[in-house]
């Protein structure tokens, strides 16, 4: 019981509307390996701070960001901004972790970010974690019930992180309401080869997946292979709410998105109160980390039954009456 309403409390602590108007200006910088606008990962984050600074006003959220960073090259990016004084720079992206950790050693007034993990760093780094087997599963229970085939398509960038966590969801939540569906599970081994999921998905295509889904940036290059299908019933399930409005969305059933406002609220808010790093913040359905949006344009595929039942799930797995053990599937 403890457990459970810490779970709760902490929850609440980084709900957006717990949080009021920074007390000072705070300048934010956002390094990102893909690009702002690429209706992905790194676009989520950039909203998302974009959100922030709108609701607060630039007078009190200044914003930067540098796009196509590999790690090996974003070392000079953080080193300007830290010369610039900028007070917490999140570099977005696990692959961003030694950089981090190397930065914040050296900067010690500094607040650093990364994510998708869920350690504990130092004194000056917080990470975040979005427990995105929430979506994944909501997202699984559709494709169970929409695939005909009962071959569904997962193209994933890697095993690890918040990926794992949603293609692990994903296939307990097929198999929740459809035992019989099988999940083909593919990975382009990086978060933006667009070239590499587009292939994986036109082979799972043609090994007769109906229903597919993939998360990170390199996803849209799978939801571009699945619209070359155009007058066939292949489906798509995604994991950022903006590829409902690119042009492929006519094969885009649903979409979930990370709602990162409250990870840069709560960076703000526990800076300015003196707490620097030492932290993860996750993001889930209870605390608005997430949300999730149907697309009424596919037509007759998305059914009132199969809506119903996704509803249903959400709502499970807001209340904690559904705890997802994504762990369980290996």
């Amino acid at each position: 019981m403890k457990k459970v309403v810490l779970a709760v409390l902490i929850a609440l602590m980084i709900l957006p509307s717990a949080f009021s108007a920074p007390k000072a200006k705070v300048k934010i910088a956002l390094i990102v390996e893909s690009t702002v606008d690429d209706k992905g990962w790194c676009q989520a984050m950039h909203d998302a701070i974009m959100a922030v600074q709108k609701k607060y006003g630039a007078n009190l959220v200044e914003y930067s960001y540098t796009e196509k960073m590999k790690p090996v090259d974003a070392g000079s990016a953080a080193r300007q901004y830290v010369a610039k004084g900028y007070d917490i720079i999140i570099g977005h992206g696990a692959q961003y972790k030694n950089l981090i950790l190397e930065m914040a050693d050296e900067f010690p007034k500094t607040t650093f970010a990364f994510g998708t993990s869920g350690e504990i760093g130092p004194k000056n780094v917080f990470t975040y974690m979005p427990e995105s087997e929430e979506t994944g599963y909501i997202n699984g229970v559709i494709a169970g019930l929409v695939t005909k085939a009962n071959i569904i398509g997962l193209v994933g960038p890697v095993d690890g992180g918040d990926a794992a966590r949603y293609n692990r969801g994903f296939i307990l939540g097929v198999k929740s309401v459809n035992p019989k569906a099988q999940v083909q599970v593919a990975y382009t081994g990086s978060f933006g080869d667009f070239v590499k999921a587009a292939e994986l998905a036109h082979t799972q295509i043609k090994a007769g997946a109906d229903v597919l889904t993939g998360s990170a940036q390199q996803a849209l290059g799978a939801l571009r292979a699945v619209a070359e299908y155009k007058d066939k019933q292949i489906w798509w399930l995604g994991q950022d709410t903006a590829q409902l409005a690119v042009p492929e969305s006519y094969k885009v059933i649903a979409a979930a998105s990370y709602a990162y406002e409250a990870v840069v609220e709560a960076l703000i808010d526990k800076r300015q109160s003196g707490v620097l790093g030492g932290e993860s913040i996750p993001l889930n359905f209870s605390n608005g980390g997430f949300v999730y949006q149907f697309n009424d344009k596919v037509g007759p595929v998305l059914t009132a039954d199969i809506r119903k039942a996704a509803e249903k799930a959400k709502a499970d797995i807001t209340s904690r009456k559904l705890v997802i053990n994504w762990k369980d599937v290996k």
